[in-house]
Formats: C-alpha cells, sequence, structure tokens
C-alpha cells in the first residue's frame, strides 16, 4: 500500500449511518397495543419477537402487552395442521389459505420449523414455499424455531394466538413440525385439528399415533391428483373403517375423512366448508366455549410451570451450583436425583430464607 493513502474500509460508511438511522425504537406496552390493534405488521411481528424472547427484561412486558391485548382476541377461527413427512403441509396451507382469504377473511399462518437440538438454529422457510401468502395483503406469515419444545408448536404459540386475533386476523393456521407423539399440544390451543396423510405407503395406519387420530377433527389424504387416485381412494376407505372403530368425539361429529389436490386446487374448498361447519355446529352446541374454557386452564398451568423455571434458572444461588452439579453428575459421584434435590433445597432456601 503506498503510504500517505488511508486503507479503504471494509464496510461501507454510508451503511453505518443507515443503519444507525433504521435503529428500532423502543415501544412501551401501550403503544405495542396501539400499533398491534391498529393493525401494523411491523410492530406485531416486534411484539411476538418480544413474546418469544428469553430474556429476564422482556418478559414483563410481554405479559403486559398480552393482558391488554386478551380482550381483544377469541374472535378468529383456530385451526391446527399437522401431518407425516412428504405430506406437503406447506403447499396444501399456501392453496387452502388462498381460498379462505377468497372469501374475505384475514388469515395469520403461524409456521413452526424445528430447531436444532446442539445450536437452537432453526431454518425457518416455510414461507418461501408459500409463494401465493407470502405476497398477499391480507395473509400474515410468522414463522418460529420450535426451540426444542415438545409439542410440535413454539414455546409462545398460545401468546402469538392472541396477537395475531388482536391484529384483526380472523383466521389463524398453526403449521407443527410433524407428527408424533409429542405433537398433541397443538390440540390445546386450536379449534380444529386437521391431520395430512399421504396415501401409497402400504402402512398407513401404522406410521401414525392412534392417540393422534382420535383427536383429528378431519383427516385429508392428499396429492389426489395423476396416477396417486386409486391408492388415495383406498386410503381413504381405510381411515373410514378406523374412524368408525373409534369412540364418539366429544364434539358430537365424526371427523371426516377428505382428499385434495394442491397443486390442481381440487377438494379445497370442501375442506374448508367441513371446518366451517364444524365450527357452526360447535358453537350452536356450546362444545366450542367449553373447548376454549379448558385450553385457558391448561394455559394457567403452562404459564405457572414457565414462571418457576424461568425463577429457578434465574436464582444467583441455583446458577452458582448448577455447574458443580454438572460436574459431579459426570464424575458419577451423585446421582441425578440427589443433584435436582440439592439445587431445589438451595432454590427454596433462597426464595424462603
Amino acid at each position: 500500500m503506498t503510504e500517505g493513502v488511508p486503507p479503504t474500509p471494509n464496510i461501507n460508511p454510508e451503511i453505518l449511518k443507515s443503519r444507525k438511522r433504521a435503529k428500532r425504537k423502543i415501544y412501551s406496552a401501550d403503544e405495542f397495543v396501539d400499533g398491534i390493534l391498529s393493525g401494523n405488521r411491523t410492530i406485531l411481528s416486534q411484539a411476538i419477537t418480544l413474546t418469544e424472547s428469553l430474556l429476564p427484561e422482556h418478559y414483563d412486558i410481554a405479559q403486559e402487552i398480552i393482558g391488554k391485548c386478551l380482550p381483544h382476541s377469541a374472535l378468529s377461527v383456530r385451526i391446527g395442521i399437522t401431518g407425516v413427512p412428504g405430506a406437503g403441509k406447506s403447499t396444501f396451507i399456501d392453496a387452502f389459505g388462498m381460498v379462505v382469504l377468497e372469501e374475505g377473511r384475514r388469515l395469520a399462518v403461524l409456521t413452526i420449523d424445528p430447531s436444532s437440538g446442539r445450536t437452537r438454529g432453526s431454518i425457518l422457510g416455510d414461507k418461501t414455499r408459500m409463494e401465493r401468502l407470502s405476497v398477499h395483503p391480507h395473509a400474515f406469515i410468522r414463522p418460529s424455531p420450535s426451540a426444542g419444545t415438545l409439542g410440535g408448536v413454539a414455546r409462545k404459540t398460545r401468546e402469538t394466538i392472541i396477537l395475531c386475533e388482536a391484529a384483526g386476523f380472523d383466521t389463524i393456521l398453526v403449521e407443527t413440525v410433524g407428527v408424533g407423539q409429542s405433537e398433541t399440544a397443538i390440540h390445546t390451543m386450536v379449534d380444529f385439528f386437521l391431520l395430512l396423510m399421504l396415501a401409497g405407503a402400504g402402512d398407513e395406519l401404522q406410521g401414525i399415533k392412534r392417540g393422534i387420530m382420535e383427536m383429528a377433527d378431519a383427516i385429508v389424504i392428499t396429492k389426489a391428483d395423476g396416477q396417486n387416485i386409486t391408492a388415495v381412494e383406498r386410503t381413504q376407505g381405510m381411515f373410514r373403517n378406523a374412524i368408525a372403530m373409534f369412540p364418539p368425539p366429544g364434539s358430537g361429529r365424526r371427523p371426516e375423512v377428505l382428499t385434495c389436490s394442491s397443486h390442481e386446487n381440487r377438494g379445497i374448498s370442501e375442506i374448508w366448508k367441513n371446518i366451517r361447519d364444524y365450527i357452526e355446529f360447535t358453537t350452536k352446541t356450546g362444545y366450542l366455549e367449553e373447548r376454549r374454557k379448558h385450553q385457558a386452564v391448561e394455559r394457567m398451568h403452562d404459564t405457572i410451570t414457565e414462571y418457576l423455571s424461568k425463577s429457578f434458572y434465574n436464582n444467583s444461588e441455583v446458577r452458582l451450583l448448577l455447574p458443580e452439579m454438572e460436574k459431579q453428575l459426570f464424575n458419577s459421584s451423585v446421582t441425578s436425583y440427589n443433584a435436582a434435590l440439592r439445587l431445589i433445597d438451595k432454590y427454596n432456601k433462597r426464595m424462603h430464607g
């Protein structure tokens, strides 16, 4: 380099200036609520991020926002969607969402991507697979990492539903990670549970837990097009026979087994009609209101569990002792049970001493 010539900066200084100008404003809880109620998507997204935050200083303001939005929620149709790998959940949601939007409704799609158990990282690529919804003015897609949470849903999915409803979205879709024994948590936060299945695997009824089938309010066999139609119809009959053997559901309506082709847009409107008929029926019988009351109780228990866990692990005495207990466990000098009891005892003495 020629002496006297200053080196070229690695980053364009104009970019740095724009970053400073674009520094995110810090809103109060009331400003967040006002923005959400007015339908401001930027503020809604920031509020959801605040709610999902693991930082202790964000917890109180997030709860205040949720509390103030709660009276403006509960006015939507909440639909949970899960399915076997390869069933085409994102493609189905893109087609299904467009049918919903054609009726003049406003749609929020909460997609849950699996997080790495080691890094907690997540790809969050569902939005790119919903080409039509991602550009529709009345659709809002929010991908969230599962962050290791069982149940195929993000840690704060319930709260996110409340915020989206307060922002004026009258149809909420929650797409889970996949199907398995722990996926049943979604049932405690939606009005309608939709299970997507594939045909032609040869062991359709063996590859899914019976408990999830019993909770489904409808089963949809996807990819009913081309040479796959015969296999789809055969699988449809198998599921109908299986459902007939299950005990009657609490809703009073036996789940229907439907078929669809997302690519050919066939059968999608019939699925939406089935959901609307279910909501109308369960509203008249009072089952829907009762189900939401039970969900509120579940939310209370989950909140207690989360609060106590946060309080425990943020306790200064526990944080000091925890590395030592982990070290002793690695050295096999203490049992997991006794290590846990020592930590709990330390926490209780700190809280009550």
